[in-house]
């Protein structure tokens, strides 16, 4: 019996590229994601099917491509037969970085011409020098395979390289590290544009864990803030790294060379938020990331994420996301070994 399907009005169109010499996994597997967002879980718990994505594949010329070892794979067409893209997945593409370009130069234009139309495009390891090159980068935040880091800095001097974080989100661009980062990047499309309950379902569901953005425990969803004051971005990128440390923001602010006043007037303009707003926003992502893996405590991930008292932090948490803390485990995360 065929189980009932919700209109498909909401969905966003999604084009996988298929690069030659690129690592399968990091084509098949986000398009994995995409297809199965709304509707693995959705069967496996008996609720009505609803696809959140419409979801293609292109190469070049509509021909198969050979990947990294030996399998080929067959899209569904050629990147001129696409006549709609919300979103544009980048695999990678191999480490032979300037045959990849030269091989890939007809879909630089291409990929301009839909950015331009307003498809969000994502990039993920050796793919990502593909966005580089059609200087949908420049000026802005990006990530890597840290062993590309230095090659791309130098070939692309104008893009803020952060091969620290698995994830990185500039405006319309995102970007993923290494290769099975590309689930990582997959999964967090998923929630940037379905929600965050539905990213988690689909992570249960096929098995693979919680979309994570940083190589550290804490796995900080990036904030989404497009401004062109330099200082406040130091900042930014400063809690980032130290947001579960104890500080003040007042010393913050000193070592940018602001009164505090003056810092939490520009961090508001540049940001939308003030700095302690921020700063929470920061440690309470954090908390649902850890609270959504086994192993600790709510006491433990508070202290964590920089609150040692824990009563506060169940407070903060609740005022954040609208449900206690041990309430957002039991609905998202998984159990406790016991």
């Amino acid at each position: 019996m065929n189980r009932p399907t919700k209109k498909p009005a909401d969905r966003l169109d999604v084009t996988v590229l298929f690069l030659e010499g690129s690592f399968s996994s990091t084509a098949v597997g986000p398009l994995e994601v995409f297809h199965h967002a709304g509707v693995i879980w959705n069967l496996l718990t008996g609720q009505a099917v609803a696809p959140r994505f419409r979801v293609t594949s292109a190469s070049l010329t509509g021909e198969a491509v050979a990947c990294q070892g030996p399998l080929t794979i067959q899209p569904a067409a050629a990147i001129s037969d696409i006549r709609k893209a919300d979103l544009i997945f980048i695999p990678s593409s191999g480490l032979e970085l300037d045959t990849v370009v030269t091989r890939n130069a007809r879909m630089i234009p291409w990929l301009r011409r839909w950015h331009g139309r307003g498809a969000a495009i994502a990039g993920v390891c050796a793919g990502v020098g593909l966005v580089a090159a059609a200087g949908l980068l420049d000026g802005k935040r990006a990530t890597t395979h840290w062993g590309l880091a230095e090659r791309f800095r130098r070939e692309y001097p104008r893009v803020h390289w952060m091969p620290e974080q698995l994830v990185t989100e500039d405006g319309d661009i995102y970007c993923g590290g290494g290769v099975h980062a590309s689930l990582d990047l997959s999964l967090y499309l998923v929630e940037k544009f379905c929600g965050h309950e539905t990213a988690v379902q689909c992570a249960r569901a096929l098995l693979i864990d919680s979309p994570r953005s940083s190589q550290s425990d804490y796995a900080v969803v990036p904030l989404r803030t497009r401004h062109r004051d330099e200082d406040i971005a130091r900042a930014q990128d400063w809690l980032h790294e130290h947001f579960h440390e104890e500080f003040r923001l007042e010393d913050l602010a000193s070592r940018l060379r602001m009164s505090p006043r003056n810092f939490a007037r520009r961090f508001r303009t540049a940001t939308g938020d003030t700095p302690l707003g921020y700063l929470q926003k920061l440690r309470i992502a954090a908390a649902r990331r850890l609270l959504e893996a086994a192993g600790r405590t709510v006491q433990e991930v508070g202290s964590a994420v920089g609150y040692e008292d824990t009563a506060f932090f169940r407070t903060l948490f609740r005022r954040h996301t609208g449900v206690a803390p041990q309430a957002y485990r039991e609905r998202f995360g998984r159990p406790l070994a016991g």
